[in-house]
């Protein structure tokens, strides 16, 4: 499902991945652990198509144009972009989804009880503030958009970070339900949160250990 072939990139004339090549089958769950600044980031956003590698390969069910790549994957960033729309608009991004699978990704996401308790509900505008928004909820809100537009690939950079400890293990456990026959690659610092997943790798120096 995802292939990196002797792939090296580099920011700011610092190189940060090294002759890298990787191989995903589909379906598997694959965790990437590494200290801060080591480039699991990167590695994950040239994965998603957001970056283009400096030389090497990289595909994803067979696209490796970054662009192409983009539209069959996932994505929730540890950084979530809201836009000054309103829940809803945050979520679909335009498409348009049934309120099934709208009721359905809500729930999973935890989104339910905080959304219940909105004068408008899913309809609620975020505005011009939605940094005013609490981490966990514009996580819950990006976790929502990534379960709805139901990708074969899901990519997670640290999708806990801004969650207490009380609400990660629910949302973990439901993105892993929600993913259950998808590809997984979750990018994270907490080796317990990659519980069950079938490959864990290191990132050092560049390459994956």
């Amino acid at each position: 499902m995802i292939e990196l072939k002797e792939v090296t990139f580099s920011y700011d004339n610092k190189q940060i991945i090294s002759n890298l090549t990787l191989s995903i089958k589909k379906g598997a769950k694959v965790g990437i652990m590494g200290e801060s600044g080591c480039g699991k980031s990167t590695l994950l956003r040239l994965m998603a198509g957001l970056y283009r590698a400096d030389h090497g390969t990289i595909s994803v069910d067979g696209e490796s144009d970054p662009e192409k790549i983009s539209r069959k994957v996932s994505v929730v960033m540890q950084s979530p972009m809201l836009l000054p729309l309103s829940i809803y608009d945050n979520i679909t991004m335009g498409h348009n989804y049934s309120k099934e699978q709208l009721e359905k990704v809500i729930k999973m996401a935890r989104l339910s009880s905080w959304v219940d308790t909105l004068p408008d509900g899913i309809q609620t505008y975020i505005g011009d503030r939605a940094d005013e928004l609490s981490g966990g909820q514009a996580q819950r809100i990006a976790i929502a958009r990534a379960m709805c537009k139901d990708s074969e690939v899901l990519l997670l950079d640290e999708p806990a970070s801004a969650l207490d400890s009380e609400n990660t293990k629910s949302v973990l456990d439901a993105i892993m339900e929600y993913a259950i026959d998808k590809t997984v690659v979750h990018v994270t610092h907490q080796l317990k949160h990659l519980e069950g997943y079938d490959r864990i790798y290191v990132l050092k120096d560049g390459v994956l250990i």
